[in-house]
This record gives C-alpha cells, sequence and structure tokens, in this order.
C-alpha cells in the first residue's frame, strides 16, 4: 500500500523460556492503511495480541521488520519508542491498566504531560466528558466499575490525538451492555480523531464493524479479508 501507517515484513517473535525457544509468530506480512480499521482474530494462542504488541513497539521482534509511520520501530532504543509512542500511539488493555493511585483525570492527563502538553488537564477533561465520566473526573480506579475504568483507558489513549490506536481485547473483562457501550466509544474515538485503528477481539460483532479482518492461525496469517466472521 502507499498510504500505509503500519507495514510488516516477514515479521517474527521467538521468547525464550524454560522449555527452550517458543516461537510465537513465523513470518508476518501486513500493510495497514492510513484511515483502515483492522480486526485481528483466531485461536486463543494463534499471535494476536503478540502482533498487536509488535506494532506498538511493546514487544521487539526477533526477526523481520516493523515500521510505522514511516520508522522502523526495531531499529529504535527504548526512550526512543517510548516517545515515538506517546506522540503517535495510543494503546487501550482488556485489564485497563489504570494506574490506583492517581484520579480518573490524572490518569488520562499523564500522557500529555509526559508528551509537554501546557492544557494537559482541559485536554484531559474534554476526554472524560466525551467517554461520559466528567462527573467522574476525581475518582480513583478502585472507585470505578470496571466499564467506568475502561472508558478512562480509552480517554486516555485517545487524549494525545494519537495516529494509530491500538486496543487488545478492550470488550473483553466487560458485560454485554459495557462491552457494547465501549464498542461505540472506541469508534467513535476513532471518527472523532481520524486514527487507524488496529483490535484484538474474539467478539464477532466488534469484527464485523472492522474495515477488514485477519484471522491468525499457529503465527501465521490464515486469512485477510473484509469482515470475515469472527471465532
Amino acid at each position: 500500500m502507499t498510504d500505509s501507517v503500519l507495514s510488516l515484513t516477514d515479521a517474527r517473535l521467538s521468547l525464550k523460556g524454560n522449555a527452550g525457544t517458543v516461537d510465537i509468530l513465523k513470518g508476518i506480512t501486513l500493510d495497514v492503511a492510513r484511515g483502515e480499521t483492522l480486526g485481528l482474530i483466531g485461536p486463543s494462542g494463534s499471535g494476536k495480541s503478540s502482533l498487536l504488541m509488535l506494532m506498538g513497539g511493546l514487544e521487539r521482534a526477533t526477526g523481520g521488520t516493523v515500521i510505522a509511520l514511516g520508522h522502523d520501530l526495531s531499529a529504535m532504543d527504548e526512550d526512543a519508542l517510548a516517545r515515538f509512542r506517546r506522540r503517535n500511539m495510543g494503546v487501550v488493555f482488556q485489564s485497563f491498566h489504570l494506574i490506583p493511585t492517581m484520579t480518573a483525570l490524572e490518569n488520562v492527563a499523564l500522557p500529555l504531560e509526559l508528551a509537554g502538553q501546557p492544557d494537559a488537564f482541559a485536554r484531559a477533561e474534554a476526554e472524560l466528558a466525551t467517554v461520559g465520566l466528567a462527573s467522574r473526573a476525581g475518582h480513583y480506579p478502585g472507585q470505578l466499575s470496571g466499564g467506568e475504568q475502561q472508558r478512562v483507558a480509552l480517554a486516555r489513549a485517545a487524549a494525545p490525538r494519537p495516529a494509530i490506536l491500538l486496543a487488545d481485547e478492550p470488550t473483553g473483562n466487560l458485560d454485554s451492555a459495557n462491552g457494547a457501550a465501549i464498542m461505540d466509544l472506541l469508534f467513535g474515538l476513532r471518527d472523532q480523531h481520524g486514527a487507524t485503528l488496529v483490535l484484538v477481539t474474539h467478539a464477532p460483532e466488534l469484527a464485523e464493524r472492522c474495515d477488514r479482518v485477519v484471522r491468525l492461525a499457529d503465527g501465521r496469517i490464515a486469512g485477510d479479508g473484509l469482515r470475515e466472521a469472527a471465532e
């Protein structure tokens, strides 16, 4: 693709454990276009989350290349990767990953402060309002429901206006009603900020909302097409 924001060529990931080396990803070649919404599906252990982590520079490829917005992630040291993510990526995890000693507002403002944004708290307030949590800004994660915590996590990911949004099972720990609300918010934030969205999901209804779905099996791409049915 001529306008790829993510481009992987023969990307591989092997991890060493007590039982020896395990090949997690076995040569992934994939392009994600600007503005595209890509769903990653497949059975547990197929490599979906690991592939998302490679795209975000949270895992380093042990072979091949991972290019994000024209930058080779494997050529960056950890500090450079962290700065690149702060400027260009928002990541949402299944388990929220909020800082328990910070309020919702402080959690959302943190990446903006790290990026040197002078209006960090004003922007954080606006993002919390966007996800319907203006009245909960002063609450700590332990005082929020699971659905509310995921809303805070979405606001935190979207606040820096990232070019790329990565979401790993964003509805996995939520009931159906909260999951549906988070899906709507996630796609709404994508539309509002014009971000490219890559998400890992087991939910068929979430995969069906993606422009394109890539199916993984045993660390390889087993299917790549428009709105394949998720498993």
